[in-house]
């Protein structure tokens, strides 16, 4: 298809599409829910700043009718329906376009999932675009409820700020679950390894390296919106993205680290399945060492011979034994000394 063709690509949902709009400005706040096709006029007025944030990317007609109504270039529509973005930031005369990752960890904090959320930066309105319908700006819609901070009297820009501080600061709610893991796996394979930990190992190297891959370019696409030159993006804001900036490299060297760490424990856990298969070796051949010298007397009064001075004493049966029972017992006590028991 051309550039330009608005096609959703990414994992559909069966939730409707939902347009909810926060309206506010210094001792005014309007919230709603509305029609995309029929867009009240008030919410262009540069008096006030306008949230729209839009759960669900896979009806297209709310994307396009969205578009057309802030004038959204149309390569920027068609990578909003395009889940499968990388982390950017495109600059256009009368807006900007931000894509980033979210994470989000399950319940369990085993399967950490990743969700693409679009941000167009006006003069005086923020579009959002999440795929799915959680709420993870809960934060920063309290914020504007309760008029806390400088929300209420700061731009859009400084309202993009604040949903990119948010979804940073969920990367470290995955690194804190990831590790937790981490943690669990050192403590199995110190106290009993198995095929599973290997397994678990495993898991936890991907899931280290798909957030590396998910927020590796969020680092880039902050500082180019701290050294950004437009109109769009005030001067004032420009220390809260820095701070922001830090957050990620923090995330980033956190994930290094951890999977530093991770391979630690490979090389950990390969050294307990080692000395796990010495120890089992070694009582084996503990074991071999006993039957040795008690084989060969078995096997000497095996032998079928007529003459055997010993087969013929009514006590032969019994002293052989003994005899086994004695040395088996000292190839024991010699073990024991030399610590090999």
């Amino acid at each position: 298809m051309p550039p330009g063709s608005v096609v959703f690509v990414g994992e559909g949902s069966p939730e409707p599409v939902t347009v909810r709009v926060t309206d506010y400005a210094d001792g005014q706040l309007d919230e709603a829910t509305i029609d995309p096709a029929h867009i009240p006029p008030r919410y262009r007025a540069p008096e006030t700043t306008s949230w729209f944030h839009v759960t669900g990317v896979h009806n297209v007609d709310v994307i396009q009718q969205l578009g057309d109504f802030f004038g959204l270039h149309l390569l920027v529509q068609e990578d909003i329906a395009n889940t499968h973005q990388r982390p950017k930031l495109e600059v256009f005369d009368d807006h900007l376009y931000v894509v980033v990752k979210r994470l989000d960890v399950d319940p369990s904090g085993t399967n950490i999932r990743a969700e693409q959320v679009s941000l167009i930066v006006g003069d005086s309105y923020v579009l959002s675009f999440q795929e799915s319908s959680a709420e993870p700006f809960n934060a920063v819609r309290n914020r504007i409820r309760n008029g806390r901070g400088r929300i209420r009297t700061a731009g859009a820009d400084y309202l993009a700020y604040a949903l990119l501080d948010v979804i940073v600061d969920q990367y470290f709610v995955a690194l804190d679950a990831l590790g937790t893991r981490t943690e669990a796996l050192e403590d199995d394979i110190l106290e009993n390894p198995s095929p599973k930990t290997q397994e678990e190992l495993n898991e936890l190297r991907r899931d280290l390296v798909f957030m590396r891959r998910m927020t590796w370019p969020v680092r880039d696409l902050l500082a180019h919106l701290e050294r950004i030159d437009s109109p769009l993006w005030h001067e004032d804001t420009r220390p809260f993205v820095r701070d922001v900036y830090d957050h990620a490299v923090q995330v980033i060297d956190l994930v290094e680290s951890m999977r530093d760490v991770v391979n630690g424990l490979t090389d950990l856990y390969m050294t307990s399945l080692s000395n796990r298969m010495n120890e089992i070796m070694k009582v084996l051949t503990i074991i071999g060492t006993i039957f040795i010298p008690l084989t060969f007397i078995a096997g000497i009064y095996g032998m079928n011979f007529a003459h055997m001075p010993e087969l013929q004493y009514p006590y032969a049966y019994p002293i052989a034994l003994g005899v086994m029972a004695i040395i088996a017992g000292l190839l024991l006590l010699y073990f024991r000394r030399k610590e090999w028991i």
